[in-house]
């Protein structure tokens, strides 16, 4: 559960010149920043016995109540141990193409699907080939290594609306850009994070029956399994191969292995094909034990329970700690997807300001500041809004979280 460790570094020093690196400097991403400084005021990382990893996102990582097994052993054979395929696993990939057919009716096969190590490094494909003319169309409060992309590789993108004023929930037309000139791609999570608001329906249908021609839609679907029902883009898609859909999953949330860094992209097959010649020179392929791995927690009847199993811990995590929060006096925006709470502080009490009073008690939240996709620091309008993550919480440590925010709410504030 270790979130953080390797190289510190402060993501507000300046960029070092650079006679003295032969790499470029670039800074964590924010809410490793935050991990960074709660090691600095409690002294261990976020994850060890005895704190709260409120600011995390990743879910339990054992059965939940009324949930499947989760496999523990794989078993591989000398063919096992030889250089994986540039664009996976044969059984993964039809495993993954078959829970979209079998669950959404999607027209996905093998060949529409790749592999990659984690649901990120897809995204980070995808935007790497991206044609130079495509504009991306992103709201501005969005999943927070979502801004680091767009900046390292240079990606022209205009921010939507995306805050109290509109319930966090870009138009239809915002994300399309109608009346526009030029390519562009509309990229969104689905579930959001960090608001829980999750796009399905007539909604999502309509995104989804733009993505052609001069329109694409990229949706990240690492959150699809917490929301009830489970929603993907892919169950309102025609004809896949026509399309510039994108959709980007992953094991990390709803198969319950972060771990295991699996992740996949369902595409049209020439898009397929351009991302699996990059993996035949980019990355060689994933690890064959993950895959397999990933295999089994694909089977079919498996899937079925997980299906049901998360939507309902998950769903009952999310009001039991909704309610709680509204009576602490808490202003919630959060939507019903997700394993998250987006919160407002009341009385002008900023994110930065309750960190440094929970820090010292051993819990975090992720700032509202690093879901700015405009980074505007201490004078973002979100500044004084919260992620709280009942991600990786056991139902029984409900009333000691109540207790740590309850008191950090009603502290004086800390002397730094």
């Amino acid at each position: 559960m270790l979130a953080a460790g390797g190289p510190r570094s402060d993501p507000t020093s300046p960029m070092k010149p650079a006679t003295d690196l032969f790499l470029t400097h670039v800074p964590p991403m924010g809410i490793y920043a935050t991990l960074y400084a709660f090691l600095d005021s409690f002294g261990t990382y976020m994850g060890e016995p005895g704190t709260h990893p409120w600011s995390q996102g990743f879910p339990r990582t054992e059965p939940l109540p009324n949930g499947p097994e989760i496999p523990a052993t794989v078993t591989l054979s000398s063919t096992d141990l030889m250089y994986p395929k540039a664009w996976g696993h044969p059984r993964l990939r039809e495993a993954v193409a078959a829970s979209y057919r079998t669950h959404y009716g999607a027209p996905v096969d093998a060949e529409n699907v790749m592999i990659f190590a984690g649901g990120r490094p897809g995204l980070i494909a995808l935007l790497l080939f991206l044609q130079p003319d495509v504009h991306i169309r992103i709201a501005e409060t969005e999943y927070t290594p979502y801004f680091d992309m767009l900046r390292l590789f240079g990606r022209a993108h205009d921010l939507l609306p995306s805050g109290p004023g509109n319930g966090f929930l870009p138009t239809i037309a915002d994300y399309l850009g109608r009346g526009s000139g030029g390519r562009r791609l509309a990229m969104l999570s689905n579930p959001c994070n960090p608001t829980g608001i999750t796009r399905s329906g007539a909604d999502l249908a309509e995104l989804v029956g733009a993505a052609h021609g001069e329109v694409g839609l990229l949706v990240d679907e690492a959150y699809e399994f917490f929301h009830d029902p489970p929603v993907s883009a892919l169950a309102h898609v025609d004809d896949l191969e026509a399309s510039n859909l994108f959709v980007c999953g992953a094991a990390t949330k709803g198969l319950q292995v972060p771990g295991l860094r699996i992740g996949w992209v369902v595409a049209a097959k020439r898009h397929i094909e351009i991302l699996s010649n990059f993996s035949s020179f980019g990355m060689g392929g994933v690890s064959h034990p993950s895959q397999l791995l990933a295999v089994q927690l694909l089977e079919a009847g498996r899937l079925a329970h997980v299906r049901r199993a998360i939507p309902e811990f998950y769903g009952a995590q999310r009001e039991r700690y909704g309610n709680a929060f509204a009576d602490l006096g808490l202003e919630l925006f959060s939507g019903d997807g997700g394993f998250y709470h987006w919160c407002r502080l009341a009385n002008g009490m900023t994110a930065e300001e309750l960190n440094q009073r929970l820090f010292p008690l051993g819990a975090a939240i992720l700032k509202g500041t690093d879901c700015d996709m405009a980074r505007r620091g201490a004078e973002s309008p979100l500044a004084t809004f919260f992620r709280f993550s009942f991600g990786p919480l056991a139902p029984d440590s409900f009333e000691g979280d109540l207790e740590i925010l309850r008191g950090a709410l009603q502290s004086s504030p800390r002397v730094v």
